[in-house]
């Protein structure tokens, strides 16, 4: 839950002007807020090598459909929440939210000792794992799910540097044939 604390927490300091902007995902955004899209980033399966596709060099969402993708945290009113229910309908998948999160770790020993157990990670993801656990990155296309970045502020602040971020951040359009949920469109 702490999580959730942070994100409504980064709203509220935006708000208030400690803080000038955030990086998230913008599903809802409150009428006293702005955003701009940043990024795109494409997931990947990260699995074991003893996973059924692991060996593979790229999956279709389609193809993740019967596979337990593991990833508890995934919280109900999120905006990553928002993305992974719109991901998962729109291909007729499920994530496992279950369990406790007791971090990235305890999920990479699992993946690296289960045959069926797979999750979702972001291609610019660093994830450091132990050698042994020979962890593998396949990455999903056809098409290729995006998480949407955007940089988020409060209307009216105008301080340079939010500006200069702003423009360096700025780009002409998103990458071609990513899926992105509707509300990122």
């Amino acid at each position: 839950m702490q999580v959730v604390t942070l994100f409504a927490t980064a709203i509220a300091a935006i708000r208030a002007g400690s803080i000038d902007a955030s990086f998230r995902a913008v599903v809802e955004l409150p009428e006293d807020l702005d955003a701009q899209w940043v990024f795109d980033e494409p997931l990947q399966l990260l699995c074991g090598r003893a996973h059924p596709l692991a060996a593979l060099s790229s999956v279709a969402p389609a193809e993740l459909a019967g596979h337990r993708i593991w990833m508890p945290g995934v919280v109900p009113g999120t905006e990553w929440g928002a993305y992974y229910a719109e991901f998962t309908a729109a291909f007729g998948l499920s994530v496992d939210a279950a369990g406790p999160n007791f971090g990235t770790e305890v999920v990479l020993d699992t993946i690296a000792e289960s045959v069926d157990v797979a999750t979702l990670v972001g291609a610019g993801s660093r994830i450091l794992w132990p050698a042994g656990h020979d962890l593998r990155r396949v990455p999903i296309e056809n098409p290729t799910p995006v998480y949407p970045h955007s940089l988020v502020w409060r209307r009216g602040n105008t301080h340079p540097a939010l500006a200069a971020l702003r423009r360096h951040l700025e780009k002409d359009e998103r990458a071609a044939g990513g899926w992105r949920p509707g509300w990122a469109s």
